[in-house]
């Protein structure tokens, strides 16, 4: 399959990069910074773009079966809430300019429920250095649900995401927190891109956001 992949430089888009690399799949990886993309594979093609620049987005997915979005836009930044709106719509508009209709996104934590009409952004006990981040993914998650014309996916987190091995083990959910019998939350990088993979050979989330742990 043809995949374009946004922020394929990234925590978690690097994984991504090598998953589906590692699959098989022809990558177009989309990065600000082309230097930052290490892997040489002949399945690989690297393209500098700006998300905020839709046209130029759009050119860059041309040709591909589906686009994978692993964008960040950070989280110390003051406009943060309003740089990620931007750019996903931008993603979204630039997707469907290229004409493809398959989109998958990787989103936060933030908007999981930790029990029925309570998200995680919404408890006393979010951190707040990570409110402002976690808004702008929570709102980048409710732009991509109101798109009608395009099958989409969301990919949420566990509540800590951080690099681990692969093993291909995990448990999957939908709105909720996935936590274990101690109440942990965990995914590693590299389980977390196998999910995305798995999505993208065998779509069983169109239209809907799921999320994963151990």
């Amino acid at each position: 399959m043809k995949v374009a992949l946004i922020g394929a430089s990234g925590f978690i888009g690097k994984e991504i990069l090598a998953e589906a690399l590692d699959r098989g799949h022809h990558v177009t990886a989309i990065v600000r910074d082309v230097s930052k993309i290490t892997i040489q594979s002949p399945d690989l093609t690297v393209i500098k773009a700006d998300v905020l620049d839709e046209d130029a987005l759009a050119a860059a997915l041309e040709g591909n079966d589906a686009v994978i979005s692993a964008y960040n836009a950070g989280h110390d930044a003051s406009d943060i809430i309003d740089t990620y709106g931007r750019a996903i719509r931008s993603i979204l508009n630039g997707t469907r300019d290229a004409g493809i209709k398959r989109f998958i996104a990787v989103s936060g934590a933030g908007s999981l429920e930790i029990e029925p009409g309570l998200q995680l952004l919404d408890t006393p006990e979010f951190p707040e250095v990570w409110k402002a981040g976690a808004t702008a993914t929570r709102e980048a998650f409710y732009t991509i649900k109101a798109q009608d014309d395009l099958d989409w996916t969301v990919l949420s987190p566990a509540m800590i995401i951080e690099p681990g091995p692969r093993t291909g083990k995990f448990r999957l959910g939908t709105d909720q927190v996935v936590a274990d019998e101690k109440g942990d939350s965990r995914i590693s990088t590299k389980d977390f891109a196998v999910a995305i993979v798995d999505e993208l050979e065998n779509p069983q989330h169109i239209k809907r956001r799921f999320t994963l742990a151990y």
